[in-house]
């Protein structure tokens, strides 16, 4: 590990082919620095044009791959030749949202009776319970839909199927060999299921079976004789890309081209409710995968976490501007409440951390802690410690807790392992994420079986803080023109990490502090160009140091390129991840670019 970097991580330069650089420059007639990062993602040589250019069209597989989507099309034609009320059961979190909103929307496109059931995150907890499917029946619902859940909802689903009520389950999170009972599970992480659409999220999978109904019902001539027309599928693609980019699939292969499209979507802002909450952020610009994850996302969350839990949901079926802008207010105000509930958290248990900082799984409880934030301070003690984070609540004698992890530990499967072990009481998740309950007498078997699953991987996976970086570039190459080139790679998220650069040989010639704790600076290179730059949350570390004063230190920074769009104008500045005061960091392959 290098310790002339300020934040004590090895900066890596990734590795790129020189062949596929050269081929891709000279075929597709793109410059330098886009031929090697695309040949940095190892993309294949005849993937480039759809990778730079991803469209629904090119990307969008039969349906009918996926496991039980044939017999639950069939399923839902009939429920809506025969007029049956429709259930939707949804998760609170944004994908659960999302999903339910996809759903209830198709349904209010074709006149069809639904109803929405949203668990409460406390006294329900995830997924699906005998009391809430029991509520979904009492209101003569025929045939009811999971959405996000219900993979292993066995009592919930064996209750339904007591009572004649088939059960379709669209969802994405890990399985086990024994389903429950459905009348249908399209998961594409089914164990049997060989549609290789195991990165989709749950609103990913929803628009794969919207797509085949309507399908089945043009088919059926039903929009015609029922004098209804027939829903535009694109139209839906704003909610599955905040679906999408919220619950942190990689944006790869269809997902990416969801999320491409999806993006010109939100910008047309046809859906009222999101429209809404666009105009509560001030949102001026056109809507970008920051928008979506750090101000849209954790507002529909924070229903879910602090609030509401139907709020995300709601706001997104809404047609009454008053009642969406109500909604969308006050899921405002739960997200405030959350950022200072999750602060307060997080100051709390960094002071519990110093006793078992050394442990390759961090492992954390406490009474009554709010059950609704724990998951976002596992993330934020996961990325400040590189470590797989689990937070449990403990209230009687029962914990709930959530879990965020590190490439390379799958804590959904050991989640499920610990479960059909019967060391929890219930839990799943996928590879980065899960939850679980679990009696509080069985905290320490709970421990020492998870720090026995990670002792089994071969490769130490927190020992080193890497940070990968694609190129150095100049000074000078802090400009629009070169963030544009950037940009075709875009959208950038899980799977598709936006470039970062290294910039040597710089000094302050002017800082302040913004925002109380982050740090905006003019930079002077050895060229005499002058680059502006924001350091965030910079106050609280060494990077203070470098960036607040003007002196005479040289050293070097690590980051990505931002686009500042105001009043017309845009400039582009750099955000400063690291520094470091020499060329320690490991080149492995000669490069630079300015």
């Amino acid at each position: 590990m290098s310790s002339l970097s300020i934040s004590g991580k090895n900066w890596i330069l990734k590795k790129y082919n020189q062949a596929d650089l050269n081929f891709i420059k000279e075929n597709f007639f793109l410059d330098e620095v886009t031929s090697k990062l695309l040949s940095i993602r190892k993309i294949k040589r005849e993937e480039v044009n759809s990778f730079l250019n991803p469209s629904i069209k090119n990307f969008l597989p039969n349906p009918n791959t996926l496991i039980d989507m044939d017999k639950s099309t069939s399923r839902t034609s009939m429920a809506i030749s025969s007029n049956e009320k429709i259930g939707i059961f949804g998760d609170y979190d944004v994908d659960g949202a999302t999903s339910t909103a996809l759903l209830g929307n198709y349904f209010s496109e074709l006149d069809i009776n639904y109803e929405i059931y949203i668990p409460d995150r406390k006294t329900e907890g995830y997924g699906p319970s005998i009391k809430s499917f029991k509520e979904l029946i009492d209101k003569k619902v025929k045939l009811i839909f999971t959405v996000d859940c219900g993979t292993l909802s066995f009592d919930a689903i064996n209750y339904a199927k007591q009572n004649d009520i088939d059960v379709i389950v669209l969802d994405h999170h890990q399985s086990e060999i024994n389903l429950p009972s459905a009348f249908s599970i399209i998961n594409p992480n089914r164990l049997d299921d060989k549609s290789n659409l195991q990165y989709l999220c749950a609103a990913g999978v929803s628009f794969m079976f919207l797509v085949s109904l309507n399908r089945e019902l043009r088919s059926l001539n039903w929009f015609n004789k029922k004098n209804i027309k027939e829903p535009n599928l694109i139209d839906y693609l704003d909610l599955v890309s905040l679906g999408t980019v919220c619950d942190v699939v990689p944006l790869v292969g269809l997902n990416r081209a969801l999320v491409k499209q999806g993006l010109k979507i939100i910008k047309s802002k046809k859906n009222l409710g999101l429209k809404t909450l666009i105009d509560i952020c001030k949102i001026e610009t056109n809507p970008s995968i920051y928008h979506l994850g750090y101000l849209l996302g954790p507002r529909i969350n924070a229903g879910g976490r602090v609030g509401k839990c139907s709020h995300g949901a709601n706001l997104l079926l809404n047609k009454d501007p008053k009642k969406a802008f109500q909604i969308a207010s006050e899921l405002n105000q739960y997200n405030n409440e959350r950022q200072f509930l999750e602060k307060d958290l997080l100051n709390k248990i960094l002071n519990q951390t110093k006793d078992i900082s050394k442990d390759p799984v961090l492992i954390l409880s406490g009474k009554n802690w709010h059950e609704g934030i724990i998951g976002i301070v596992a993330a934020r003690l996961k990325d400040k410690f590189n470590k797989p984070v689990i937070i449990i609540s403990l209230e009687g004698n029962i914990g709930k807790a959530s879990a965020r992890s590190i490439v390379g530990f799958d804590i959904g499967s050991i989640i499920i392992a610990a479960t059909q072990e019967k060391i929890l009481l219930k839990g799943g998740g996928h590879k980065m994420a899960g939850g679980f309950s679990i009696k509080i007498e069985n905290l320490e078997k709970f421990k020492n079986f998870v720090f026995r699953k990670f002792k089994n991987i071969n490769e130490d996976l927190t020992s080193d803080k890497p940070l990968l970086l694609d190129s150095i570039i100049s000074p000078s190459a802090v400009n629009l023109e070169f963030y544009k080139k950037v940009s075709l790679l875009s959208p950038f998220g899980s799977g598709n990490p936006e470039p970062r650069f290294i910039i040597e040989d710089l000094k302050t010639i002017n800082g302040k502090i913004v925002g109380e704790k982050h740090i905006k600076s003019i930079l002077l290179g050895k060229d005499g160009n002058t680059i502006k730059s924001i350091a965030f949350n910079a106050v609280e570390n060494d990077l203070c140091g470098y960036l607040l004063k003007k002196n005479n230190k040289i050293f070097n920074i690590a980051g990505k390129l931002s686009l500042n769009e105001w009043k017309g104008q845009s400039n582009v500045e750099f955000i400063i991840d690291d520094i470091s005061v020499n060329k320690t960091f490991k080149k492995t392959v000669p490069s630079s670019i300015g």
